[in-house]
């Protein structure tokens, strides 16, 4: 495929403006210290705010004010690439589905696409493959020898209702199958009666359950309220060790919203004051177009900057996203948007 002279690109030049691409430059590449969390500290659960108005009219305003354009959004997307937690969470799940999904996370942009880049020395590859319990092994046979790390969800996913042993033996057994990262749902009631030191001793609880593998708490933000507890759930789940807080299951009816993620990065801001520890994050559900992609970056580079531009410290969970993602590069390259059965998930 041809590619116009003037359309070089790479992802650590600097760009212009508001279309700035992400560098390296500070960029942390792994934590620097893993979050080990601290005792639980009700008086700062207790003093944070979520001022609804202001967090919404941020929010509204993140995107808009820088313009990702050319070259620059061609390296935003493939940067967002890289930072996918490329999912398959549904009831239909088959080996060979996890099979096709961890073959697009070997190659998650077609070669001619790379080639027209020039980007195919990146040797570009998705954060993650997140999978059921149950599909753990057969992500992990599939992703041999790549360094892809499997995610599993677990602790009841989606709902967080079974009995409490049931979901510290689901963790052990996906950790055992050989999952590097479990995604654990919450119990929402502990938000919604304000019982703190319940939800920090079930988080705690699951890390230690997890062993090395790292744990992301999945708050389902939509349930929870208001703005404010996301904020206390947040912190509380910070404190009892989680290595990255995420937004939702993408079962929820409302999923991952800007709003959610603004007070998310402001409470991982201000727990990385305090502790010195850096904590991840992870929106989730109904992030299926690249523009969605381009707005969480930004936000992530305002609110917590270039540290938190990579897979270990930002991921998004997504599965029709990649597909989108590709039809942008391939109108980049070529001037003509494609159909979305060119670009398949897996």
């Amino acid at each position: 495929m041809a590619k116009a002279p003037e359309k070089t690109l790479t992802l650590e030049s600097g760009g212009g403006g508001g279309g700035r691409e992400p560098t390296t430059e500070g960029v942390v590449t792994a934590l620097d210290a893993r979050n080990a969390g601290i005792p639980l500290d009700l008086d700062v659960i207790a003093e944070q705010r979520a001022n609804r108005s202001a967090i919404e009219r941020r929010a509204a305003t993140s995107g808009k004010r820088r313009s990702i354009k050319r070259e620059w959004q061609a390296a935003w997307l493939l940067r967002a690439v890289t930072m996918i937690d490329l999912t398959t969470l549904a009831g239909d799940d088959t080996p060979g589905r996890v099979r096709r999904l961890a073959a697009k996370a070997r190659q998650p942009i077609r070669g001619d696409l790379l080639d027209a880049l020039e980007v195919r020395d990146l040797d570009l590859r998705v954060a993650s493959v997140c999978v059921y319990p149950t599909m753990v092994s057969e992500a992990v046979s599939a992703l041999e020898g790549t360094g892809i790390p499997v995610c599993s969800v677990a602790a009841g996913f989606p709902a967080g209702l079974t009995p409490f042993e049931g979901r510290l033996a689901e963790i052990e057994r996906a950790v055992e199958a050989g999952a590097e990262e479990i995604d654990i749902v919450i119990t929402r009631r502990h938000v919604l009666t304000g019982d703190w030191p319940a939800l920090y001793e079930e988080v705690r609880a699951f890390r230690e359950a997890c062993g090395d593998a790292h744990l992301k708490t999945i708050m389902a933000t939509g349930e929870l309220g208001t703005l404010r507890n996301v904020a206390r759930a947040s912190w509380t789940c910070m404190m009892a060790g989680a290595d990255f807080i995420k937004t939702s299951t993408g079962k929820e009816s409302v999923n991952a919203t800007l709003p959610f993620g603004l007070v998310m990065a402001r409470a991982i801001r201000g727990y990385r004051e305090l502790t010195g520890y850096h904590v991840g994050m992870k929106p989730a559900g109904g992030i299926g177009k690249a523009k969605q992609s381009l707005e969480w970056l930004i936000l992530v580079k305002e609110e917590l900057g270039d540290g938190w531009l990579s897979r270990a410290l930002f991921r998004i969970g997504a599965s029709s996203l990649l597909a989108d993602i590709e039809r942008q590069l391939e109108h980049w390259v070529t001037g003509r948007y494609s159909a979305y059965h060119r670009h398949p998930m897996g």
